[in-house]
């Protein structure tokens, strides 16, 4: 059990780590980039700040998942990659179906994975917010910005 934690604290360590580097990647892209959206002067170039927010933390999420199912693999908590690769998306997204489950040994690892994958969405709704608000903003000040055309 002792061993079963030690991995699940450096699971959760490890994805925690790539979640805050891939947000600031996130980040320093829309800053680097954003003059090229144009997301401050019109709305397809928010529309496109945003799906490439959602889309970046799609791909965030993609790697974090993986990464358990590939330690899964390597455990041989589950017979194939495949089973792995589903139970990890399913326990991580919390969805949890029940139709593949880890041996007793391993139900706490897969358990904080849950807890992990929560904590994780929550933080990645939280910047996606973030950004929307600043965002809308950006749209508020265009607005309200005087005419001056002729």
């Amino acid at each position: 059990m002792i061993g079963n934690l030690l991995l699940a604290g450096v699971m959760v360590a490890l994805t925690v780590i790539i979640h805050f580097a891939g947000l600031l990647i996130l980040m320093w892209l829309l800053r680097a980039r954003g003059h090229r959206f144009r997301a401050h002067e019109s709305a397809i170039g928010q529309g496109a700040a945003i799906v490439f927010v959602v889309l970046g933390l799609v791909a965030i999420h993609t790697v974090e998942i993986w990464i358990y199912a590939v330690v899964y693999y390597a455990l041989a908590a589950l017979p194939d990659f495949e089973q792995a690769l589903y139970f990890s998306t399913t326990s991580f997204t919390t969805i949890g179906y029940g139709d593949v489950v880890l041996d007793s040994k391993w139900r706490l690892f897969g358990a904080i994975e849950g807890a992990n994958g929560l904590l994780l969405f929550g933080w990645s709704t939280a910047f996606l917010f973030s950004v929307t608000a600043r965002l809308r903003t950006l749209e508020h000040d265009w607005l309200e910005r005087p005419d001056t055309r002729p």
